[in-house]
């Protein structure tokens, strides 16, 4: 009588440690996993790519300024990546979700510092998938390429047809930020009557090679048509700095994309508005937002005082912030894009309000 319900706990005991066993093994692996789910699983050179955008029409824009906006200074934004990926490569210019996590996250958090210093110009491009910026496969560099053609036709047609000789920065996120590092090279630092126009050039959350910049850095705050980039990690996680650049590629004079290693990376603090290894200390922080789910053009309320920050070997460490909305949240997909919160928001929105002051003194 007692054998069958010691029978059952044995049964039960084991399912138990199965269970358990399963759990960890998917907790370990389940990037492995996600990761493998967003492949495309067909080669570049035989992928069809979505249709292309037409810069001429309305729908090829996330962000064109309104008639009624007075400011006489441009914004070209380049976006992050918000596409996760799965049968495309290159994401389509309609994909809904990635869309809505434009309007949503990015737009809010990182057009937002700039929309008081010019008009915002935010092109649609067939952005490379998340998938294509975790792996270092030809595939996915080759998907990152044909991402620029996008970014450069919508450049084109603004400096042609909407400029109209206006001073203009340009800010490229993370993806955008790639992108937008060979824009400035091939199209902007080559054409004298462009690279008289850029106020500045903020590449956040960029990897950006410091021993040949297309334009003279940005050491001082009240110096214009400079370049200002950078790539964070919180500071005390053990060699994510090293991590960081052992994954990064920049762009070579092929148009390629090549790992930066063993080449220096440029590290501009956003808290000192200056390429230095000085240390920026909190009570300098002008203030972090978390502005996700914010309605467009609404003014988040600033967290002061919230990181230091310093470069270190062309990374930029920065202290882990007080608030808990200024910590990264969501999927393993959204915890590998740009975060949904700037830690830079006042700085960055300063920053670009004296440069400019800058370019017009000068």
């Amino acid at each position: 009588m007692t054998q069958a319900p010691r029978r059952t706990r044995w049964w039960l005991a084991g399912l138990l440690g199965l269970l358990i066993v399963l759990s960890a093994g998917i907790a370990v692996f389940w990037g492995d996993l996600v990761s493998t789910a967003l492949d495309p699983k067909v080669p570049f050179q035989t992928y069809d790519p979505p249709p292309g955008p037409d810069y001429a029409t309305k729908a090829a824009w996330h962000l064109r300024p309104q008639a009624n906006n007075t400011l006489d200074a441009d914004i070209f934004f380049i976006a992050p990546t918000t596409y996760d990926g799965g049968r495309n490569w290159n994401s389509r210019l309609n994909a809904k979700r990635a869309n809505r996590q434009f309007q949503n996250v990015m737009a809010p958090n990182y057009v937002g510092p700039f929309v008081s210093v010019g008009r915002v110009f935010a092109p649609r491009y067939r952005q490379a998938s998340l998938y294509s910026l975790t792996t270092l496969r030809e595939d996915a560099r080759e998907a990152r390429q044909f991402a620029y053609g996008d970014v450069r036709d919508a450049f084109r047609w603004y400096a042609d047809q909407d400029n109209g000789g206006r001073p203009f920065v340009l800010v490229g996120v993370e993806q955008g930020g790639t992108l937008g590092l060979r824009l400035l090279t091939e199209e902007i630092a080559r054409d004298p009557e462009l690279r008289s126009r850029l106020v500045a050039a903020y590449l956040i959350d960029t990897v950006s090679p410091a021993d040949a910049p297309p334009l003279a850095t940005c050491v001082k705050r009240d110096q214009a048509g400079c370049l200002a980039a950078w790539a964070t990690v919180y500071e005390g996680d053990f060699d994510a700095g090293k991590r960081l650049l052992e994954r990064a590629l920049v762009w070579n004079t092929r148009g390629e994309l090549e790992n930066i290693s063993p080449r220096p990376a440029l590290c501009f603090n956003p808290i000192l508005g200056a390429v230095t290894d000085q240390p920026a200390p909190m009570r300098l922080h002008l203030g972090a937002a978390n502005a996700t789910g914010l309605e467009w053009g609404a003014r988040p309320a600033f967290m002061a005082r919230q990181v230091a920050a310093r470069c270190e070997d062309g990374v930029l460490h920065v202290t882990r912030p007080r608030s808990a909305s200024l910590k990264p949240t969501g999927s393993w997909a959204d915890r590998r894009k740009a975060p949904g919160f700037n830690l830079f928001y006042a700085d960055l929105e300063a920053d670009a309000k004296a440069r400019l002051a800058a370019w017009r003194a000068r």
